[in-house]
């Protein structure tokens, strides 16, 4: 298994695990995470590890993902770039209500640390889940 499928496998295992703190210690220092499809009042660009930390603090407050449910690993010819499409089983914990969030992320690792992460997420997710006012005020 290459560096980019370990990490990313890292990835999973973390997200799953609720462990938000080592999953943005993934990221190099000066590592970015990007949200192309991001909404007004939401973070586009996150530079470096401690930016990702902030963001991700309370993640797992608002949503609890519990199981992958679809993934597809493409790799490019660009021996630190991968490709995935995923969707996840999570419930919204303000409601309860279940969701299965999808994703394509683009993922740069560089020395078995993430340097890019692109993250082309479905923002009409926003709907389903409460974010309290102190992550609205830090992330927008």
């Amino acid at each position: 298994m290459d560096d980019r499928i370990k990490v990313f496998e890292r990835a999973k295992e973390l997200l799953l695990d609720h462990d938000m703190m080592g999953f943005a210690n993934l990221w190099a220092v000066d590592g970015t995470m990007e949200f192309p499809f991001a909404p007004a009042g939401r973070p586009r660009l996150l530079e470096g590890r401690e930016a990702v930390r902030e963001y991700v603090r309370d993640y797992a407050d608002h949503i609890d993902l519990r199981a992958v449910a679809h993934q597809v690993i493409h790799r490019t010819e660009d021996p630190e770039v991968l490709i995935v499409e995923f969707s996840m089983d999570a419930v919204a914990v303000s409601s309860g209500r279940p969701l299965r969030p999808s994703y394509i992320a683009v993922i740069t690792v560089r020395d078995g640390e993430i340097a890019s992460y692109r993250d082309y997420w479905n923002p009409l997710m926003l709907s389903e889940v409460s974010f309290g006012a102190e992550e609205d005020r830090t992330n927008g």
